[in-house]
């Protein structure tokens, strides 16, 4: 049987409560919402992590960031942990990255065999965090609300730059795949930083939001002192007490996060335009590593826990699986053990390291009775978090911290904790067990504290004298495209041209 080619769409902090079934209907995502009619959706979808390098290493590797050891954006993705790409590669598939996946450390491949772009952020440990100081906020890189104060419009930002040109490489390898040069499978992942903050969008996108309904949060901004400990310590992480955030700044930043969704769906129409022009049919992956609070409660972009945050957008278009809507909740993390099903690749021999499960079976009406797990551990805490979503119920714990227990059914705004519910007692006391039985509280801190002592010293050492930067730097074989005088014009023009000539 011949395996399948997959392209993975992955994007930047799109809140999955936007994607209860596919787009919502009121954005403006004819590509999107024409993906989602022939996908399968799973509308219950969460993050392994709510920070985009623990989020995407688990993405890739389908382990937990406790596994991993990527704890933060600026901790080290290890070269001896397999990936997806890894698992493809070894199978005989060529495998390829566009775009932003957040590595952190020498290893800037992890099973791609090539990369068409530069990532968007540093490679280095400079991002640490230290839970030796709690409270401290590292200004220079640390998220602020000037994000929020600062919306509105713009014709060409940092992150544009970036999309734009991982687009065009998408497109022209896209391109390059149907030639048929290359006889092998493939698999091209490509990453966007949209629609992450700041939230500034081109005039084009920005006029068809013009008359939103939606432009106010749900949940209107909570008082500091009424939010829970962990929210407090995510407000003091983004320096609120600098800023004076209006109405108008909290519709103007919602409206440019919708705007960039659909800055994102045109993007994405290029690319799926190639694909029809070239009569090319992978399976497609739509995803996100992380969602974003959008002023909800009066909390911005992640590291949380609530619905906002957690919750991301996944569909796959796949022959193997049914298309509509999946209820039962699920995770990022799944994703590497289906790639591997779907493309009839092995994974036996990691299997019992990993924390993800096949979702084509249940795509196709298997029960799963096992909780989707989720951890942090980055900036805006002081010790591990976890939670575990099981059915209706979402359980969060801390060491710190106080228990919650939400009720998404009843709840979908997570509004009432209901850890101190006597009605709910043994919910709490099954789903306290459960989270004990999977994670030592007291030993995940350590490991975090450890590597981040050791990071903030490497850091530091390396930052001295000669300094060699571990960001990837994308190479270009000039002297191997377009026609040189090693080539055969004749061969050239023909192998180059799709369709090829009569």
């Amino acid at each position: 049987m011949s395996k399948p080619n997959i392209l993975i769409l992955m994007v930047d902090q799109l809140n999955g409560t936007l994607f209860p079934d596919g787009p919502a209907d009121w954005l403006h995502t004819p590509n999107l919402k024409k993906l989602a009619a022939r996908s399968t959706r799973f509308a219950n979808s969460y993050t392994a992590s709510p920070l985009c390098a623990p989020g995407r290493a688990s993405f890739m590797s389908g382990q937990l960031p406790s596994r991993t050891g990527v704890y933060d954006n600026a901790a080290e993705f290890r070269s001896d942990i397999p990936t997806y790409a890894h698992h493809l590669r070894r199978a005989g598939y060529y495998t390829c990255l566009s775009g932003k996946m957040h590595f952190v450390g020498p290893d800037q491949m992890h099973g791609f065999e090539d990369r068409m772009t530069t990532d968007i952020y540093p490679a280095d440990f400079g991002w640490t965090p230290d839970y030796r100081k709690p409270g401290e906020r590292i200004d220079w890189w640390y998220h602020n609300m000037g994000s929020v104060t600062g919306a509105g419009v713009g014709e060409i930002s940092n992150q544009l730059e970036y999309d734009d040109e991982v687009a065009h490489h998408a497109r022209a390898k896209l391109y390059d795949l149907a030639r048929g040069n290359d006889n092998r499978p493939w698999c091209l992942t490509v990453s966007f930083t949209h629609p992450h903050d700041p939230y500034v969008a081109r005039r084009k996108y920005w006029d068809q939001y013009e008359n939103c309904e939606h432009l106010a949060p749900t949940i209107p901004a909570m008082a500091y002192e009424d939010q829970d400990a962990h929210s407090q310590r995510i407000f003091d992480a983004n320096d609120w007490r600098s800023f004076n955030i209006t109405d108008e700044d909290i519709a103007k930043s919602r409206r440019a996060y919708f705007a960039n969704i659909s800055y994102l769906d045109d993007k994405i129409g290029e690319i799926l335009d190639v694909l029809e022009d070239t009569d090319q049919n992978p399976v497609i992956v739509f995803v996100s590593d992380h969602g974003d609070m959008l002023g909800e409660r009066g909390l911005w972009f992640k590291m949380s826990f609530f619905e906002g945050s957690s919750r991301v957008p996944l569909m796959i278009a796949a022959p193997d699986m049914a298309t509509g809507r999946v209820d039962t909740p699920v995770s990022t993390l799944d994703l590497t053990p289906t790639l591997a099903a779907l493309a009839g690749v092995s994974i036996d021999e990691i299997e019992p390291w990993t924390d993800g499960e096949d979702l084509s079976a249940l795509a196709n009406g298997a029960e799963r009775t096992s909780p989707v797990a989720i951890e942090y551990a980055a900036e805006g805490s002081n010790a591990p978090l976890v939670s575990l979503r099981y059915g209706k119920w979402k359980y969060n714990r801390c060491a710190l911290d106080p228990d919650q227990l939400f009720d998404l059914d009843a709840d979908p705004h997570e509004t009432k904790n209901l850890a101190d519910d006597l009605a709910h007692r043994g919910t709490l006391q099954t789903l306290r067990a459960k989270s004990e039985s999977r994670w030592d509280l007291e030993k995940f801190d350590a490991d975090v504290r450890a590597s981040q002592a050791r990071r903030w010293v490497v850091y530091e050492a390396l930052r001295q004298g000669g300094y060699y930067p571990w960001d990837y730097q994308p190479l270009q074989k000039a002297s191997e495209r377009y026609m040189r005088n090693h080539m055969n014009l004749n061969d050239l023009e023909e192998s180059q041209r799709y369709p090829r000539g009569d």
